[in-house]
């Protein structure tokens, strides 16, 4: 059968917007709960490089505020976590979170021989590679190439988005990316597609992956939103886009569906200027969607079973810049928020801002150790296999 050129275009579209979830889908027709006690992972990405030295604050640190003599955050302003630390006020519902011993906070997480390259230091970080080494698949994508490997039941990945992220993307396996259950389902169920679906032959191999992508991303879509709509919220969410992608969420974690990690993201956080008012609109839309979310998950009794962790590619210099922002930098802080915290409050101490490099935040944490822990003690998988070598774990969970 001959396909015109702009019927690819569309069929490649439909791809593009849920893009690739491979052959374990098929599993998805036959029913396979995740219960209560099964542990789940909410990764959140803050795009563009989060300031955390704005985010946690050192409020008794006289270098802090010589260095931000307009963008310091003061004391009286920030909302205390002890007597040396304060939370951005933007960030209300974390800190009731951290009052309730629900939130944790590592300072300083970052790697060797930092890039200060925004695509750069996201596949870094997405890929878990070392800074020198050129990883084409993420993480999460590779964990589900070991949990999909001889498993008659294989675990999923879902980002709620338009476009799947290298996170995501596995050498054998792949995530399944879309933003609204509803939106894949009618998508996909268009006579147009379903009959391509239906009447093609195999041809040449570039034919031949885009219709299994197709197939695939058709045959997931369906199981997707009756899943979605088997245990719908009642919590009220804020109608921000992170709002309405944790709603999203917390339907499907509430729901039957075998899915053991998310992942969202929130920016853009690049505030080389005008930081203050930046920040403040994006943590305000954190803080909202978070309590809401948590809130649903605790009214569920799933809050002990799922873990939420963020983070950016890189956070900000030490010093602003003179456009009332701040520029590129190195380390970084990751919140932790789950019921099942193990550590909680502040973790390690606080960055050394006397002991910088060039300006910039030392790191004290690996990321990929971030990674590890969680793989091995969240989801029992084989985080050497998956990140290619053995990393030191946290104790938070």
């Amino acid at each position: 059968m001959v396909i015109k050129r702009r019927e690819f275009i569309q069929v490649g579209s439909l791809a593009t917007a849920s893009l690739m979830l491979p052959k374990f889908l098929k599993a998805f027709e036959r029913p396979m709960m995740v219960p209560p006690g099964n542990k789940v992972v909410v990764v959140i990405q803050f795009s563009g490089g989060n300031d955390g030295l704005n985010t946690v604050i050192p409020i008794r640190n006289d270098i802090y505020y010589n260095a931000r003599p307009k963008l310091g955050i003061t004391k009286d302003l920030a909302l205390p976590l002890t007597d040396e630390v304060g939370l951005n006020p933007a960030l209300i519902g974390l800190k009731q979170l951290y009052d309730d011993g629900s939130l944790g906070i590592l300072n300083s997480v970052g790697y060797p021989n930092p890039d200060r390259s925004h695509f750069r230091s996201m596949d870094i970080w997405q890929t878990a590679s070392n800074s020198n080494q050129f990883l084409t698949s993420g993480w999460i994508g590779r964990y589900l190439d070991a949990q999909c490997s001889g498993c008659d039941k294989p675990t999923q990945a879902l980002e709620i988005d338009d476009i799947l992220s290298l996170a995501l993307k596995g050498e054998n396996n792949n995530g399944l990316a879309f933003k609204d259950p509803r939106r894949l389902y009618s998508s996909s169920n268009e006579k147009y597609f379903k009959d391509i679906n239906a009447d093609h032959h195999r041809s040449e191999e570039t034919a031949d992956y885009l219709y299994k992508t197709m197939s695939e991303t058709l045959s997931s879509a369906d199981y997707i939103f009756q899943q979605s709509k088997l245990h719908p919220t009642a919590e009220t969410y804020p109608g921000t886009e992170l709002g309405k992608d944790l709603k999203t969420i917390a339907s499907l974690i509430l729901s039957d569906i075998n899915t053991k990690l998310y992942y969202v993201s929130l920016g853009s956080f690049d505030t080389h200027v005008n930081q203050d008012n930046q920040q403040k609109r994006l943590f305000t839309e954190f803080s909202d969607a978070i309590t809401a979310f948590t809130s649903d998950l605790k009214k569920n009794n799933r809050f002990d079973d799922v873990l939420m962790f963020t983070f950016s590619e890189f956070g900000r210099r030490v010093s602003q810049n003179a456009s009332g922002g701040t520029d590129h930098g190195t380390a970084n802080n990751v919140f932790l928020i789950s019921g099942g915290l193990k550590q909680k409050g502040i973790i390690n101490p606080m960055p050394d801002l006397s002991d910088l490099d060039e300006g910039d935040l030392k790191y004290k944490i690996d990321f990929k150790s971030v990674y590890a822990t969680v793989l091995d003690k969240w989801l029992g998988a084989d985080d050497k296999s998956i990140l290619g070598s053995q990393y030191d774990y946290l104790n938070f969970i």
